[in-house]
C-alpha cells in the first residue's frame, strides 16, 4: 500500500500517513538501486568488486564467503522480516515491518518523515530514553513534554490537552528507560482513540521482560501506532545493531521510501535471521535474567541505605540510596564496575540503573556497593 493511495484523515484501515507526513516525502521518488532491478545473474551493474572481499569475518574458513560479501545486501530484508513477523504474531506481514540500524535508525526517520523543521514538534514524557530529544534537536523539531508522575504513570488528560496541529509523534516509552516500568495497553488504547491525530510511538525495546503484552497487538486495529523494538535487549545482541518499527503498511512503506538503500549489512542480516531460529536460548536467557533481577531486587531491600528498588519490567533496576549516589557512581566505576547515575533526571532524585548481568557479576555489584557506600558515608 502506498501513502499517495491514501486521503482519509480517519483513524480506520485506510491509514493516516498520506494527511501527516511532510508533502515533500510524500512526493519523493525513492533512491532506486540495482538491486531493485536484478539480484542474479553476472552482476555488472552496481560497481561492486566482482573478484571479491579482502577479508572475511573472523575464524571463517578459508574462502567461506557464502555471504558474497562483494555484493550488496538486499535492500528490503523480507526473509528477517517474515522470521521476526512468525516470532512476534499478531497477524503481521513483512510490509508491517521496518528493519534498521538498532530503534534509533527508525526514531530518526519518522521525524525526518512527519515533522518539518522549525514548525513542528513531538511530545515525549519524562523521565525518558534521552534519544528521542537528541533525535528532535538534530532535525530542528520542537519538543513538548508532559512528565510522567512521581509512579511513572502516563498523565493521559494532561497529554491530549497539550497537543495541537504541530504534534505530530507522541513517543511512549514502555517499558521505559529509566523508569523500567511498563505502560498498560490500556493506555496506549486510549491515546490510540482520543481526539489526537499524530501518530503514537510506542518503544518497547524491554518488552521482552515485561508481563504486560506488547502494543504490536494493536496494530492491525489502530493506524496511528508504531512500534520500536530491538534486538539489542533480551537478544542479547547489541553489537549488531539491529532494530524493527512495526506499524501500517503505509507508514512502513514511507520509512523505506527515505532510509538509505542498503541500510542493513548482510552480517547483520544473517545473525538476525539466526537468531529468530533460536528463541530457545531467548527464552532460556530471558528467565534467568527475570531470575536475577529478583534476587538482585531481594538483596537490595536488606540494604539499610536503600530507599527504594522500583518494580521492573526490564532488565534493569532502579534503585533509590538515601544520599551520594553519584559519588557512588563514580567510585564504583573507578574500582571497575559501571552502572548508570540517573539522580539528574526527574523524579529520580539519588537513584541509581543498576543493568542485570550474570549471577557472578550481579554478586561483585552488590558486594561492592555496599562497601562503597559504607567508605563514602563514613568520610561523611
Amino acid at each position: 500500500m502506498s501513502a499517495t493511495d491514501e486521503s482519509s484523515n480517519k483513524k480506520t484501515k485506510s491509514g493516516i500517513a498520506a494527511t501527516l507526513a511532510r508533502p515533500n516525502i510524500l512526493a519523493l521518488q525513492p533512491y532506486r538501486c540495482a538491486r531493485d532491478d536484478y539480484s542474479t545473474g553476472i552482476l555488472l551493474d552496481a560497481n561492486e568488486n566482482a573478484i571479491g572481499p579482502t577479508s572475511l569475518p573472523t575464524n571463517s574458513l578459508p574462502d567461506d564467503n557464502r555471504l558474497l560479501l562483494e555484493r550488496y545486501p538486499c535492500p528490503y530484508q523480507i526473509p528477517l522480516k517474515g522470521a521476526y513477523a512468525k516470532y512476534r504474531g499478531a497477524n503481521l506481514k513483512p510490509e508491517n515491518i521496518f528493519v534498521g540500524v538498532g530503534s534509533d535508525e527508525a526514531i530518526d526517520l519518522l521525524m525526518r518523515i512527519f515533522c518539518k523543521p522549525g514548525e513542528d514538534n513531538i511530545m515525549i514524557t519524562p523521565p525518558t530514553y534521552g534519544m528521542y530529544k537528541v533525535s528532535a534537536n538534530v532535525n530542528d523539531v520542537k519538543i513538548v513534554e508532559v512528565p510522567l508522575t512521581p509512579d511513572f504513570d502516563l498523565r493521559i488528560p494532561e497529554m491530549i490537552a497539550a497537543v495541537t496541529d504541530k504534534t505530530k509523534l507522541m513517543f511512549v516509552c514502555s517499558p521505559g528507560n529509566p523508569t523500567c516500568k511498563a505502560i498498560p495497553l490500556s493506555d496506549i488504547e486510549q491515546l490510540a482513540t482520543s481526539s489526537y491525530k499524530g501518530i503514537i510511538v510506542v518503544d518497547e525495546a524491554y518488552v521482552d521482560f515485561s508481563s504486560e503484552e506488547s502494543a504490536v497487538k494493536l496494530i492491525e486495529s489502530f493506524p496511528n501506532i508504531v512500534v520500536l523494538q530491538t534486538l539489542s535487549k533480551a537478544f542479547g545482541l547489541a553489537g549488531i545493531r539491529c532494530g524493527f518499527a512495526i506499524g501500517y503498511p503505509d507508514v512502513i512503506q514511507l520509512m523505506n521510501n527515505v532510509k538509505a538503500p542498503y541500510n542493513l549489512n548482510k552480517l547483520t542480516s544473517e545473525v538476525a535471521r539466526n537468531a529468530m531460529e533460536n528463541t530457545k536460548v531467548l527464552e532460556k536467557n530471558i528467565k534467568t535474567l527475570l531470575e536475577q533481577r529478583e534476587h538482585v531486587a531481594e538483596e537490595l531491600r536488606k540494604m539499610d541505605f536503600v530507599v527504594k528498588v522500583y518494580p521492573s519490567d526490564s532488565n534493569f533496576l532502579l534503585v533509590r540510596l538515601k544520599q551520594l549516589s553519584k559519588e557512588i557512581y563514580k567510585k564504583m566505576a573507578d574500582d571497575g564496575i559501571v552502572v548508570r547515575y540517573r539522580g539528574s533526571e526527574l523524579h529520580c532524585d539519588e537513584c541509581l540503573r543498576i543493568t542485570i548481568g550474570t549471577e557472578e557479576e550481579n554478586k561483585a555489584c552488590l558486594e561492592m556497593l555496599e562497601k562503597t557506600y559504607k567508605v563514602l558515608s563514613a568520610a561523611n
